[in-house]
C-alpha cells in the first residue's frame, strides 16, 4: 500500500488579490520557497514532495504519521503569511491512494472557503507491516546532445513538456501518477505497474513521437529509499550504455513485502 498527502494552501487565490493584487514575483517566490520547505520537512521523515500546481503538491508520505503532519502544518503557520491544510489517503496505487486524500479534504470544505483553515484529513494510514512504494525515475534519452546544446532552450522544453504529456496519459490509465522533477527527468509512483507494462508503455511512445527513454524502478517501503534506489537503477543503464529500458532495485524491506 502507498500512501498519499495532498498539500493544498488555505483560501490562496483570495488572499493573493486581499487588499490588492500582489506582485507576481513575490507570489512566485512564495510558491518556491513554500515548496522547498514543505519538502525539505516530508525529506525528514523519508517522504518525497512533488509539486503540482503549486498552491496544490502531493506527497508519497509511507511512514508519516498524523502527529508529523501536524507538526509540519504548525512549522508553516509561524514561518509564512499563508496556512496549509492537507488530506491524507492510502491506496493499492498512487493514483486510488491520491484520490482518497483530495477527497477527504475536499469534504472539510472548498479550497478557497475563508472558513478552512490548517485541515487534517485523513482517510486512512498506511500500516508499517504494509507500507510499499515503488518509483519509476524516467529520463529522456539524449537531450543535451540532441535538443539542449543545439536548439532554442523553448524549444526543447516544449518536447520535453510533450513527452510529459504522453507519459502521463498512459501511466494514469495504468493507476500510476507522474511528476517533472527537472531537466528531462520525470518521476513516477506506480505502485502495482509491473515493470513489463511500463516498458510497453515506454516503447509505445517512441513509436507514437520518436521520444525515446531510460527507466530506473525502485522499490521500498519508504519514498527515500525507494527514489534512490530508482535513481541507482538509472544510472546502471547510463553506464552500461546498452539499450536496455528498464532496471529494477529493491530492498529488503520491500522483498519481505512484495
Amino acid at each position: 500500500m502507498i500512501q498519499m498527502t495532498l498539500i493544498q494552501i488555505d483560501n490562496y487565490g483570495p488572499w493573493t488579490v486581499t487588499p490588492k493584487p500582489r506582485n507576481e514575483s513575490d507570489l512566485q517566490i512564495l510558491q518556491a520557497e513554500l515548496f522547498a520547505d514543505v519538502q525539505r520537512q516530508f525529506a525528514a521523515k523519508k517522504g518525497l514532495v512533488f509539486f503540482t500546481r503549486f498552491d496544490n503538491m502531493l506527497a508519497i508520505t509511507n511512514g508519516i504519521n498524523k502527529e508529523d503532519h501536524f507538526r509540519i502544518q504548525r512549522s508553516i503557520r509561524n514561518r509564512y503569511p499563508i496556512t496549509i491544510s492537507m488530506g491524507v489517503g492510502t491506496g493499492k496505487t498512487p493514483y486510488i491512494a491520491q484520490k482518497l486524500a483530495t477527497e477527504s479534504l475536499q469534504r472539510k470544505g472548498g479550497a478557497q472557503s475563508a472558513e478552512r483553515k490548517e485541515i487534517l484529513a485523513i482517510d486512512s494510514l498506511v500500516n508499517e507491516e504494509n507500507s510499499y512504494v515503488q518509483v519509476a525515475h524516467i529520463d529522456i534519452n539524449g537531450v543535451t546532445e540532441s535538443l539542449t546544446d543545439n536548439m532554442p532552450a523553448f524549444d526543447t522544453n516544449f518536447i520535453v513538456n510533450k513527452a510529459q504529456h504522453y507519459l502521463m496519459t498512459k501511466l494514469i490509465n495504468k493507476g500510476s501518477l507522474l511528476f517533472f522533477i527537472g531537466g528531462d527527468n520525470f518521476m513516477s509512483p506506480c505502485n502495482g505497474l509491473p515493470p513489463q507494462e511500463l516498458t510497453n508503455i515506454i516503447e509505445k511512445i517512441n513509436e507514437e513521437i520518436g521520444i525515446s527513454h531510460k527507466v530506473g524502478i525502485g522499490r521500498s517501503n519508504n519514498a527515500e529509499d525507494a527514489a534512490h534506489l530508482a535513481d541507482l537503477g538509472l544510472e546502471i543503464i547510463r553506464k552500461e550504455n546498452n539499450n536496455k529500458i528498464v532496471h529494477i532495485l529493491e530492498d529488503e524491506a520491500s522483498k519481505k513485502i512484495n
